[in-house]
């Protein structure tokens, strides 16, 4: 190796990130449906960044039926209705990316909601089968 060739090193920017945290439903309402959503976060980025902070943490946005304030998911590859589109997603993703602001999502794949088609699979398995045991079955006792 010689002195101007260096080891690659694994990014250690989460060291000295300021990471702000979001729960886009509680953060900026842009449509006056009384819900945030993407496009009210993303009308935010500046002031975000202007704040000092260096990477958005992002609690669950994935469809579910809110029984579990969004930690029951029902479907990881998509966002709620109330919180705008993938789309406004991913055009968020590209704005933040653009500010050099990270962003790190909540995924939460041991909350899943009864809603979810993991969960659907393993409650019309048979005991004892792989898939029921994707989930631990307890029965109230009287």
């Amino acid at each position: 190796m010689t002195a101007k060739t260096t080891a690659i090193q694994p990014s250690l920017w989460y060291k000295d990130a300021v990471i702000y945290e979001v729960h886009v439903k509680t953060f900026c309402d842009s449509n006056d449906d009384g819900i945030g959503d993407f496009p009210g976060l993303i009308q935010n980025l500046d002031y975000l960044q202007a704040l000092g902070m260096t990477a958005l943490w992002l609690l669950p946005f994935y469809p579910s039926p809110q029984m579990d304030d969004g930690y029951d998911i029902a479907d990881y590859f998509d966002v709620h209705p109330d919180y705008g589109t993938l789309s406004d997603f991913k055009r968020f993703l590209r704005e933040a990316h653009k500010r050099g602001i990270r962003v790190i999502t909540e995924l939460v794949i041991n909350h899943t909601s009864d809603q979810h088609a993991w969960f659907q699979r393993a409650r019309r398995a048979k005991p004892g089968s792989t898939w029921r045991d994707f989930y631990v079955w307890s029965w109230a006792m009287n």
